[in-house]
């Protein structure tokens, strides 16, 4: 387990103008280039509906009500806030993470937390806003796989020379240099492998990449918004794409071998490089632009999400910050949660928070409309009613 956290620093200098945190002379913004949807995906067996591609909303009333009483500071549920849209808003970051072997003979998760980004960054990119960067990574059929991409997996990005002026193209060139790099370094397991779950944050922009069934969720005022889908080989996507290259599904197996439809590593199943294969590295992308309404961020190995809901998860981990204020308590908790459920896999979280303060306290508004009926009308409904 790798977790590097550092305080701020001080700005570096810049002879040019500063667009979106950068130096406009060395890099442009994150690129626009969006992924083509892959179309919607059927719900997996053992885990909570997943109806809706993408990132999907929902909000239980009743669990926000219960908790609300705890909260020092309140905000109204459903109405923006003032400043939500304030492009002077700056991100904290601040983060915990626990991991726990389960009832499995080996732990195969890594993970890596960095809240200062800058650190990591040579002065020549001209990073100059603050970033963050996080990662899950569940291995399988050894650590050899795992272990390598979370020591490794940055430091391609910083080095591809796409960043900072193309981060998804970096990122994705990232992906494949990790992936090939499996297969051609001797003292690695090549027949290893291991899903891969990022979150890159360059000022006010976070870039989810996945690759494999980690999650990563959202907690924006209460609600619960999954950034990532899982890579399972009966999601409708994967599954189409699987079939069509001539693979098969035995009961939520490709091949009846592996539970993902994406990996790095594991190739003594893939094709040659350079070809279309059942299993792929390729990563899908999320992009978000944080606000005062982004709390906090769930990064999770699929250990937690076979037997918890990513609402649950998101008010279980709400109603924890506002009691301590603590992400690694929350990471730890909700890993604890899931054994409970009796979670047959490795446990790995992370939670990362976008401020200082807990979370505000969340008031479900009460309408002011009132519906009565005078006396003469009740009357009048009486005598209507004893004449039927």
């Amino acid at each position: 387990m790798k977790e590097m956290m550092a305080p701020g620093t001080n700005m570096s200098p810049c002879n040019g103008e500063i667009e979106n945190g950068y130096c406009k002379g060395n890099m442009s913004a994150i690129e626009e280039n969006q992924e083509v949807s892959d179309g919607l995906s059927q719900p997996n067996a053992g885990k909570p509906p997943r109806n809706h591609p993408g990132i999907r909303h929902c909000i239980s009333q009743a669990s926000l009500g219960a908790t609300s009483a705890l909260e020092p500071n309140t905000v109204m549920l459903g109405l923006k806030s003032p400043s939500s849209d304030n492009c002077a808003y700056v991100p904290i970051f601040r983060s915990g993470g626990y991991s726990e072997m389960g009832p499995k003979q080996y732990m195969e998760d890594e993970h890596i937390r960095i809240d200062n980004l800058r650190e990591q960054v040579d002065e020549s990119k001209g990073l100059l806003s603050q970033g963050a960067y996080y990662g899950v990574f569940d291995g399988h059929g050894g650590i050899d796989a795992a272990s390598f991409t979370q020591n490794n997996l940055l430091n391609f990005i910083l080095e591809d020379s796409h960043f900072p002026s193309m981060v998804k193209k970096a990122v994705r060139n990232a992906f494949q240099k990790a992936d090939n790099t499996l297969a051609d370094t001797n003292s690695l397991d090549s027949s290893s492998g291991t899903t891969a779950l990022i979150a890159l944050i360059l000022g006010r922009t976070m870039l989810i990449a996945n690759a494999g069934d980690s999650r990563a969720v959202l907690g924006k005022r209460g609600r619960a918004i999954e950034l990532s889908k899982d890579h399972k080989p009966n999601a409708t996507s994967e599954k189409l794409r699987i079939e069509k290259l001539g693979g098969v599904i035995f009961d939520g197996y490709l091949n009846g071998q592996l539970s993902v439809a994406r990996a790095l590593g594991d190739w003594h199943i893939k094709a040659a490089k350079g070809s279309k294969g059942l299993l792929i590295s390729d990563p899908e992308f999320e992009e978000v632009v944080l606000s005062e309404e982004d709390e906090f961020l769930i990064i999770g190995c699929d250990g937690l999400w076979d037997v918890m809901s990513s609402q649950y998860a998101v008010t279980i981990v709400r109603k924890e910050l506002m009691l301590h204020n603590d992400p690694e308590k929350c990471s730890k908790f909700l890993v604890k949660e899931a054994l409970k459920r009796n979670c047959c896999d490795n446990l790995t979280v992370l939670v990362i928070c976008f401020s200082p303060d807990p979370p505000p306290r969340i008031e479900i508004p009460k309408t002011t409309r009132r519906r009565s009926i005078s006396a003469e009308g009740l009357d009048l409904l009486k005598g209507v009613l004893s004449d039927i």
